[in-house]
Order: structure tokens, then sequence, then C-alpha cells
């Protein structure tokens, strides 16, 4: 038997997150159900056809009306609460482990443009997207952001770092930092290591002409396997969506779904 695209588990942890249904009109056509339009979502991310195409035999309503809810669960937040939530899940079932955390990027290509692009010096000048990752000592990750191709990889680490939001599920107080944190020559810079300092974090980056990388790899493998799992939704491997918040989106649902395919050997 094939596998549920929305599995009861799953489903009832996003529909306490969903906003009310707006009030019916008398007349037209039915509203798609929350879960079949959360079916088609998940569809399209991990097959990465066009919204276009999503199959009408899936009962899942047409691309335009999952486009739609997607993009207003965004704006209502509830990619961002699905994210936090699994992580509260995964911290209460003792599953994070906060004592070292990786950071890196990787870019893709983007299509069609947009914001959050900029010309990709590893693909010939052309418009990509980079995603700037942490993730716990397991590869689950903890905080995404987006930036053009251009951007260097330490720029948005602070960012990064204060994207994480502090995370209940076991008693005292909610874990918001990692205790140190692993990242390659890239941010060999002291405003990056006093950065990790301001937040008591012990930055293990890798020093330029001093250390070989491969001293690091031991623990930084992880946030590489991390993007492997990304990309294997094949709408994530290359962006799409001209809108960053739609990317962005279909990138918090990559990263919760990774979360939850941990949470699933709990079950």
């Amino acid at each position: 038997m094939a596998k549920k695209i929305v599995p009861d588990e799953l489903w009832n942890i996003v529909e306490p997150l969903l906003p009310p249904e707006p009030p019916k009109h008398e007349g037209g056509r039915p509203r798609i159900s929350n879960r079949a339009a959360l079916t088609g979502i998940l569809f399209v991310l991990k097959s990465g056809i066009p919204w276009e195409m999503l199959p009408q035999e899936m009962g899942c309503g047409s691309g335009v009306t999952c486009w739609r809810r997607l993009r207003d669960w965004h704006d209502a937040g509830v990619w961002e609460k699905l994210h936090q939530t699994l992580l509260s899940h995964l911290q209460e079932a003792e599953q994070l482990d906060w004592d070292r955390a990786c950071m890196d990027s990787a870019s893709i290509k983007a299509k069609k443009g947009g914001s959050a692009t900029g010309p990709n010096p590893a693909d010939r000048g052309r418009p990509g997207t980079k995603r700037h990752l942490l993730t716990d000592r397991q590869g689950t990750p903890l905080a995404v952001v987006l930036s053009g191709a251009n951007m260097h990889d330490s720029i948005p680490l602070s960012v990064l770092l204060d994207t994480i939001k502090p995370v209940a599920g076991r008693s005292g107080r909610p874990r918001q930092r990692p205790t140190k944190l692993h990242a390659d020559k890239a941010y060999d810079f002291a405003r990056c290591r006093r950065a990790c300092r301001r937040r008591h974090i012990q930055a293990r980056i890798a020093r330029r002409g001093v250390e070989d990388t491969q001293r690091l790899g031991r623990h930084r493998w992880v946030v590489e396997r991390t993007f492997a799992w990304l990309e294997q939704m094949r709408r994530l491997a290359t962006r799409y969506e001209r809108r960053t918040d739609i990317h962005y989106a279909f990138t918090l649902i990559g990263c919760s779904l990774i979360c939850f395919n941990r949470l699933k050997r709990q079950f």
C-alpha cells in the first residue's frame, strides 16, 4: 500500500496550527478540505511538478487553490509554528543535541529571479539563491535564512543565530543557543567569533592557512547531509518561485519534514 502523503501523525500536529476557515458563502463550489490542500502542497514540494499539473484525481483541487492555501498559511505563520512545534516535540523526546551545532550554506539556481537572488559566482554569474542553514549535532535543522547567491557565507551568521527561537519541551528554561558552533574556513573572521562570544557560544571555526578542513569534517558532515535531504524534495533542488515568501515557505516545510521524520521514530 502506498504511503499517505499526509500521514495521520503529521496531520494531528498541523491541524491545530491552521487558521479558522473563512465564512462559507451560499452557492459555488465546496471548499477543498485543509488536509487535501496540504496533500497537494506536499506533492508539489516532493515531486517538483508545476502547480498547474497537479493531478485532479488526487482530490486536492486545482494547483491555484493549493498555491493560495500555501500563501495564506505562510502569511498566518503556520509553517514557522509547525517547525517550532516539531522542534519542541524532539526536545521533549530528548532528540535534540545542543552540545554541537553546525553551520553552512548551499546555492541553488533561481530560474525566475526575484528577491533574495544574485549572480552565483560558482554558476557563471547566473541568478541563484543561497540557503544558510544551522543544524544540531544530528543534522536537525534549527534555523534557515535565504539570501542572494553572491552573498558571502559569513555575513548572515548573526542573523542565523538569532533566528533560532527558544525551544521548550523539557523542564527548565527553553533552549535557544548551542554550546559550540562548528563552521568551515568561510566563517574565519573576527566578527564571526565576536558574534558567537556575545551569545555565549564557543566558536569552532577552521582557521585559514592553519587548520586542515578535514579535522572539522567529522562534525560538519551532518549539515551537508541535511542539504542533501532538502534537495531530495525536487521543488527545493531549484528555485522556481519568483516570490521569495513562497520559496521560503517550501523551505520551512522541508525543514519540518526532516524534523518529522526524526520524530516518527518515537511514535
